[in-house]
């Protein structure tokens, strides 16, 4: 591993190279020759094979398919010509390897098209500009350690660097393959998930709370499984992590004792299906309708457009109002005060009229309006009527109502109360002005 440092060895492999190219210059000129011909067919016949795969590219592309297909799809379509001239040239590569002829140029070209594409492909596909550019720095990194022909050497000095744990050996290059694999199975378990979940959400015989409790399980399912696929394609034994990991979780499990409350309550909330995306819920001063329903908690949009996220713990283990659990009817009361000259009956014959004429109100069941009390100032009513769309407000129907009672009680002279007081006045009052002296003169005032 030594030698990849010491300038030496690389004067001796120069000198090498120059000896080579000096005794073999005919037949060097000749292959190379040859294989930049290859290089030259390969590319015509991409020219001639991109134009008829770009239609049907871009036929998917417009087509209905999920997002993520027809985004690949787009990132995909313009390397048409790049991606056709790679695979041509990939064949060439293997079949002057096994009949043992060079390819040395091919493979260059090889890896630097192999390079550009991935580039390419991962700029289109990544949004964040520094995962692009440090994607793109490793793969033009890889590409020269491979055509300077340093790769396994380099490779080789990375598997030295190692860390043994009883049967465990973690090598550098163990942690980059794991890492990079990783990612990459990570970004397609994301990709299946979402597509997944498009699938499911589609399914119109399941109930919103199964479709959500089902895409959640399946995104956990496929991360779970791109974990362990990523470990044992590096050859990591996931056995010898066992008592490792089972101590790392007790640990873990006392700080995060709030996120797997409200990840465990979470899944209770999609089993028993008390809250699904929809519902108008009351959870303490904040209410509003289930917009989604997350791992860590529920989200809650109001009718002022604030979005409130609700720990699921909090639904769990406190009393939350859920105006469409069962049923998406709910009965409001508005409290309506008449003068106690005007007529009872017929005022309530007016409110219930009121409310037959505001289209929200449901004809049944009808609206009720009942003499509730004799108050200090009115005669105190209170209109019930019934809607079955919460989730587009409440303020605003009973605001249509009382408009609409308004102007009947003024049609019939129905009077509204005004606050009374009585004033009593008793006998009158004997008044005391003190003077300047001190001595008190009584007056025959009156109040």
């Amino acid at each position: 591993m030594e030698q990849l440092f010491d300038p030496a060895f690389y004067d001796e492999e120069i000198a090498a190279a120059r000896t080579w190219l000096e005794a073999n210059a005919l037949a060097l000129s000749l292959a190379t020759l040859a294989q930049a011909l290859v290089v030259g067919l390969a590319f015509y016949a991409a020219r001639l094979a991109a134009p008829r795969l770009r239609p049907m590219l871009a036929r998917i592309a417009r087509g209905r398919f999920e997002p993520q297909i027809v985004r690949l799809t787009r990132a995909v379509e313009p390397l048409a010509l790049p991606i056709v001239w790679l695979v041509l040239l990939w064949l060439a590569v293997l079949l002057a390897s096994g009949a043992n002829l060079p390819f040395q140029v091919m493979k260059t070209v090889v890896s630097l098209l192999t390079a550009w594409v991935v580039i390419r492909f991962i700029s289109a596909l990544v949004r964040d500009p520094l995962w692009s550019r440090f994607l793109a720095v490793i793969v033009w990194l890889i590409a020269a350690l491979s055509i300077l022909g340093l790769l396994a050497p380099t490779m080789a000095t990375l598997d030295s660097v190692a860390i043994n744990m009883d049967e465990l050996r973690v090598s550098a290059l163990t942690v980059v393959k794991a890492v990079l694999s990783l990612a990459l199975l990570l970004w397609i378990a994301t990709l299946a998930g979402r597509v997944l979940e498009q699938r499911i959400t589609s399914v119109v015989t399941l109930t919103p709370s199964i479709q959500v409790l089902i895409t959640k399980l399946l995104k956990i399912v496929l991360v779970v499984i791109a974990v362990f696929v990523a470990l044992r394609s590096v050859g990591i034994d996931l056995t010898a992590f066992a008592v490792l990991t089972g101590t790392i979780g007790v640990g873990i499990g006392f700080g995060l004792q709030k996120m797997v409350s409200n990840f465990v309550s979470g899944i209770t909330i999609l089993i028993d299906k008390s809250i699904k995306p929809g519902d108008v819920l009351v959870v303490g001063d904040s209410y509003g309708r289930v917009q989604s329903l997350g791992a860590r908690y529920v989200s809650v949009i109001t009718r002022d457009g604030i979005e409130y996220l609700i720990p699921n713990e909090e639904l769990v283990t406190q009393q939350v109002i859920n105006w469409s659990y069962s049923s998406d009817q709910i009965r409001l009361k508005v409290p309506i005060g008449i003068d106690y000259g005007a007529d009872v009956r017929k005022a309530i014959a007016l409110c219930v009229e009121s409310a037959g004429q505001v289209e929200r109100v449901l004809k049944h069941p009808p609206p009720v309006c009942n003499l509730k009390s004799f108050g200090d100032n009115a005669v105190e009513l209170e209109l019930r009527f019934w809607i079955r769309d919460p989730m587009n407000g409440v303020s605003n129907v009973k605001s249509e109502v009382l408009l609409h009672i308004w102007d009947r009680f003024h049609e019939h002279g129905i009077d509204y109360p005004y606050p009374q007081r009585d004033v009593h006045v008793r006998g009158p009052v004997e008044v005391r002005v003190q003077g300047t002296d001190g001595a008190g003169t009584a007056g025959g005032a009156k109040a």
